[in-house]
């Protein structure tokens, strides 16, 4: 089958891209195209041409992989795109599926455009730190407006078919079969002349006022990107300036954002959100289990908003709690969460009451026997844990995924206590486990291949980021941030204050720095850690500014003080007595503090995060380096467009981390070392190991 099909249906010439799975925009595929056009031209007999894509979908896109080419090799887009808007035939796109991108910059350069109801239209390039850079700043604002087309380009948001229609984007939105419905369409306007070529159009609903608006909005929902701005001067441009002197500037501004650190860090991280899905070991043909009723054990904050996960994908949860009180609240909680979603207009009262009908809550552990996924979510105990595991083993029907929450503890160890340690894996939300998208999954020395692949397949259902990591304190996440956390600690014994620690990393983009996001965890979780880890190495009381801190009875937010004061606005304020517990602190240590500029707070925080993430890598703790980034994006707000920190000491070169490293006291870690010898990056590293 040839990558662009050509059919005759009559007077009307059908080109069909055949280039799956998404029939991206790559080598091929314009060729094919044109060959099509070619042909329309040269017979008489054909009076419009059909643009259609095979298989699942239209255009769903230009091919990233294709970005980093050089120029004479990558796909043509914006060269087809011209021959397009000025071929001599009515021409009309036939949406099914997405068209977003260059898909939909396609679409915006044909005559018409026809859609199936449930397809959707977008530009979503400013994902990718980049710009519609085919027309598409041109034109979409000549179809839907200003407004919308700003709305659209900085959401990167796409619109399904039937808003197309009303916005004037989708000329008509079809029932039945697409291909059908779009010829007869095509031939019902084969001799309209002029053609309506949207390059010709003005722009409606353009202001000043509304240029300055966008501009000014991008400090909250943009902050710290380049590309933004760079749509927003486009857009203005396409209500001000000719057609021909806006697609030239769309096209030197597009090769700008493309080759910023920002595009490739973003481009980086769609890769890696793609391959952390994919896990050496398991095939296609891995059995998968069936999970159609879920259990969770404890249902205070992290049990009750794991539960909500379930109940909103229509899986019944039963809930199991050691007191009525406890239970009660629990259930107020998860209800007091959905009626808020309610007044927000999210949920209707109906979907409240759905969901909560499928939620059973008892004290009767023995109610679980018919779950066929267990998840405990208790406090941070071990014997806790094993406990519940032993009674679980006990109960649980054979089969059962045996499930811990745990965010630190060894789930070998928890495993161990059961007669199925093949059966028990680690399953770490994260806090609110209801909303935030990552689930960090643990591997455990016995964890079967199935139990492996249908934790994937249920994190999918469920909306999660599934990450598969191995055993270790902490794992990939918190073991990290402990590390970072030491380093902030460093920072301010010798002189820094914890307000100049946080804004050096709100400075690199992060919405909270080390000492705010202690401060909203709860101060006392790694006071009890660092006990715990104390104890364990047979070593004296941790004695540290933030434990006296502790001790005061000041555990964060919950108590409305730690680090920072808190009033109802939860912002964090400076607190003169926590400043002077900091400088006794440092006057008993012998500690003389010293001016730390920002510069130093970043790289010393950031490499720290990257050193243990590359000792974490050599451990194989996690698979690739990718996969330490997307946990980093989603579940401790690390700015997409830095990459996450691996991606992100890649973009500053390995050999200025390791210098910097060493500069500051710390020592490069083993593999970090060896790439930054070899003048290598990490996503070198990713492509190294994944040949192994």
């Amino acid at each position: 089958m040839s990558i662009v099909e050509q059919a005759r249906e009559g007077d009307i010439l059908v080109l069909t891209i055949n280039n799956p799975p998404v029939n991206a925009f790559s080598p091929g595929v314009p060729e094919g195209l044109h060959a099509g056009l070619d042909a329309a031209e040269a017979d008489g007999d054909v009076r419009a041409v059909v643009i259609i894509g095979g298989g699942r979908t239209f255009i769903a896109g230009a091919d990233i992989k294709t970005f980093d080419l050089p120029r004479e090799q990558a796909p043509d887009l914006r060269g087809f795109i011209t021959r397009l808007d000025a071929f001599s035939k009515p021409t009309v796109a036939a949406i099914h599926g997405t068209a977003l991108g260059g898909g939909l910059e396609v679409a915006l350069a044909c005559t018409y455009r026809v859609a199936t109801a449930d397809a959707r239209l977008g530009l979503p390039e400013v994902k990718l730190g980049v710009l519609p850079g085919a027309g598409g700043t041109q034109r979409l604002p000549r179809v839907v407006g200003a407004q919308k087309a700003l709305e659209m380009m900085l959401s990167g948001s796409p619109v399904k078919a039937t808003e197309a229609r009303t916005l004037g984007l989708v000329d008509e939105v079809v029932d039945g079969d697409l291909r059908a419905s779009a010829v007869e369409f095509a031939r019902a306007h084969a001799d309209a002349r002029p053609l309506p070529r949207i390059s010709g159009r003005g722009v409606e609903g353009a202001s000043p006022k509304l240029f300055a608006a966008a501009r000014a909005g991008l400090g909250k929902t943009h902050k710290g990107q380049y590309s933004p701005g760079l749509i927003v001067d486009l857009a203005e441009m396409a209500a001000a300036k000719p057609f021909a002197e806006g697609w030239d500037a769309e096209a030197r501004l597009f090769m700008q954002a493309k080759d910023s650190p920002q595009s490739r860090a973003l481009r980086h991280v769609f890769f890696a959100e793609r391959e952390a899905g994919k896990v050496r070991g398991l095939g296609k043909d891995t059995p998968v289990g069936d999970v159609r009723r879920v259990g969770i054990i404890g249902a205070g904050t992290m049990g009750g908003g794991i539960a909500m996960n379930f109940l909103n994908v229509g899986l019944p949860v039963t809930i199991v709690e050691t007191a009525q009180d406890a239970l009660d609240r629990g259930l107020a909680t998860i209800r007091r969460n959905y009626e808020n979603s309610a007044k927000k207009g999210r949920l209707t009262g109906d979907d409240v009451e759905k969901r909560m009908g499928l939620l059973t809550p008892t004290l009767d552990m023995g109610a679980l026997a018919d779950a066929d996924l267990i998840i405990e979510a208790v406090f941070e105990n071990m014997d806790v844990k094993k406990d519940i595991f032993t009674r679980l083993d006990a109960v649980a029907k054979p089969g059962a995924i045996l499930a811990s929450n745990t965010s630190t503890l060894n789930v070998n160890e928890i495993a161990a206590v059961t007669a199925r340690p093949e059966q028990v894996i680690g399953l770490h939300f994260f806090s609110p486990a209801n909303v935030m998208k990552l689930l960090e999954i643990v591997r455990a020395d016995k964890t079967s291949d199935t139990v492996l692949a249908t934790s994937l397949a249920v994190a999918r259902k469920i909306g999660k980021v599934g990450v598969v990591v191995g055993v270790c304190d902490g794992f990939v996440g918190n073991r990290m941030v402990h590390r970072y956390g030491d380093e902030a600690r460093k920072l301010v014994e010798e002189g820094a204050d914890p307000q100049a620690v946080d804004a050096a990393m709100h400075a690199l983009g992060l919405p909270m720095g080390p000492f705010e996001m202690s401060d909203m965890a709860g101060l006392d979780i790694g006071y009890a850690i660092r006990q715990h880890q104390a104890k364990e190495r047979g070593e004296p009381k941790p004695d540290g500014w933030l434990d006296r801190i502790v001790e005061t009875g000041r555990k964060g937010q919950k108590t409305g003080g730690g680090i920072y004061d808190y009033g109802d606005d939860r912002r964090p304020r400076p607190n003169a007595e926590m400043g002077q517990l900091i400088a006794d602190y440092r006057a008993e240590k012998g500690l003389t503090p010293r001016e730390i500029g920002q510069d130093e707070i970043t790289k010393r925080l950031a490499y720290s995060l990257v050193n243990e993430g590359a000792q974490i890598l050599e451990e194989g703790i996690a698979q690739r380096a990718g996969d330490i980034d997307v946990i980093y994006l989603y579940g401790y707000g690390f700015p997409a467009y830095r990459g996450g920190p691996m991606g992100y000491a890649s973009e500053q070169g390995l050999g200025n981390v390791a210098a910097d490293l060493e500069r500051y006291g710390q020592t490069p870690a083993p593999l970090l070392r060896r790439l930054a010898d070899e003048g290598q990056t990490f996503a070198a590293y990713d492509r190294e190991t994944a040949k192994g």
